[in-house]
């Protein structure tokens, strides 16, 4: 639903307190906004908590928003920020997995290729969270390493360095599909 007339009446009748016009809110964006907090994490229940906080968060910042801009982009930055904030409780700057030395193989095209966009995602949620959170944000979320660094209270270095890490182990799971395939 892009900023239509009807989007922004909801907007405005949930300002005014309508339940009718947050359930309806709720129901057209809960389902994206699901796979935004499914990425940043593998537990279901943890998502689903992140699902209920950032719609907590857009109803409380709801009058914050301008009408300027793409109001998918003012609430999935919302969501974005609500995973990063529960994750962030965990400490994901240093994680050390042992794949700084990966040998650099390639992997065959055809596999990506016939891999599923649900297939490619479940590959990237059994990243370890750091670098899952620093991957979706840096590949799927098109941010930064300096955005990604002062979101998630890191260095750039980190973040650069939890990227290629990222790759690695993504790199090492498609050539095990690789060789299942063969």
């Amino acid at each position: 639903m892009a900023n239509s007339p009807n989007l922004n009446q909801i907007i405005d009748l949930c300002l005014r307190g309508d339940q009718k016009a947050q359930e309806q809110l709720f129901h057209t964006y809960s389902g994206i906004m699901f796979s935004i907090c499914r990425r940043y994490t593998n537990n279901i229940h943890e998502a689903e908590d992140m699902l209920q906080e950032g719609f907590i968060r857009v109803f409380g910042y709801l009058k914050t928003y301008e009408n300027s801009g793409s109001f998918n982009g003012w609430i999935k930055k919302i969501f974005i920020n609500t995973a990063l904030r529960s994750i962030s409780k965990k400490s994901i700057t240093h994680e050390i997995n042992g794949y700084e030395h990966l040998p650099d193989e390639a992997v065959e095209p055809e596999i990506i290729s016939r891999l599923s966009e649900e297939q490619l995602l479940e590959l990237i949620s059994e990243l370890p969270e750091g670098y899952k959170a620093v991957f979706n944000l840096y590949a799927l979320e098109g941010y930064s390493h300096k955005e990604i660094a002062d979101m998630l209270g890191m260095q750039e270095s980190t973040s650069r360095s939890q990227l290629v890490k990222a790759r690695r182990m993504l790199q090492e799971k498609l050539l095990n599909l690789q060789k299942i395939a063969v």
